[in-house]
């Protein structure tokens, strides 16, 4: 007769074995883990640089700037450490991280203002404040950017010119002046929406107003004609046929092809544009109409 082996124990034991396993092979992983780290704070200030460059290289902005970071944090003094510090706020800006780019600049700034690259430093930081403010949703939707608050563009502003007058011989100076000149006629731009608002309006006051403003405050700009053309709008309404012939006429010299001495502007929008609630109160289009010029 055969005798039968019990197996009653043989599950708990099998278990017992798998967790006396993983528990081994737990601490056996969490050494090789700290051995990891630990080499990896180890790593000489060259080595860390390298390896954070050669992520900037490949494009991996987010893993350079892990790296750049851990320089800085191992290595807090050196010429590396600069280097990294300036490396860290392109990475930064790259990744669309603009606030986190301003923040890492400013620290520069305060820490090395005599820097060799500082007019690169405030470049930098004039590109990231000129869209630092500019969400989703607006790029989503390819909103106007003077409908966007200006303050952070402003700011980008100031930094240009900082460029622009204290550095005019750096290699940034030309390109920072070409920027300032688009942001300006940008801020033109907002201006000028808000005139055509308040003709839309019939404030005709207001309108009048803010186009003198826009023509005091941003000479030159791409909408100086535009500002001609509501106070002549607005002077036709109020009444005053001195001023609106005088500013039929300045339009007719400077723009004889424009809109308004056609009886074709301002152009307000479709009324279904209304119902996009990212749109704002825009009330014409001069960038289109330029671009077909």
């Amino acid at each position: 007769m055969t005798q039968r082996v019990s197996t009653r124990f043989t599950a708990p034991a099998r278990l017992l074995a798998l967790m006396l396993v993983i528990a081994v092979t737990g601490t056996g992983c969490g050494k090789i883990f700290k051995r990891d780290k630990s080499a990896e704070e180890n790593l000489p200030v060259e080595a860390i640089y390298e390896k954070a460059h050669a992520s900037m290289m490949n494009g991996n902005w987010d893993r350079a700037e892990i790296n750049f970071r851990r320089l800085i944090a191992q290595y807090p003094y050196g010429p590396y450490t600069e280097q990294a510090l300036m490396e860290t706020a392109y990475a930064q800006y790259k990744a669309g991280k603009l606030d986190d780019t301003v923040s890492t600049i400013d620290r520069f700034i305060r820490t090395y203002p005599t820097h060799r690259n500082i007019p690169y430093m405030y470049y930098l930081r004039g590109l990231a404040n000129s869209g630092r403010d500019t969400v989703f949703l607006q790029r989503v939707w390819r909103l106007d950017p003077s409908r966007r608050d200006l303050a952070t563009p402003m700011q980008g502003y100031n930094d240009l010119s900082i460029v622009a007058e204290r550095y005019p011989n750096s290699r940034y100076a030309g390109d920072a002046r070409q920027r300032m000149v688009a942001l300006r006629n940008q801020f033109a731009q907002h201006d000028l929406d808000t005139a055509v608002y308040y003709l839309r309006r019939g404030a005709w006051v207001s309108a009048a107003t803010r186009a003198r403003y826009l023509l005091e405050t941003y000479p030159q700009s791409a909408h100086q004609n535009d500002a001609v053309a509501v106070l002549a709008e607005t002077y036709t309404h109020l009444g005053n046929d001195t001023l609106a012939a005088d500013a039929r006429r300045v339009l007719q010299l400077n723009d004889p092809q424009h809109p308004w001495l056609a009886g074709k502007w301002p152009d307000y929008p479709w009324q279904v544009r209304k119902l996009n609630p990212f749109a704002g109160e825009r009330s014409i289009n001069t960038t289109d109409r330029r671009r077909d010029d």
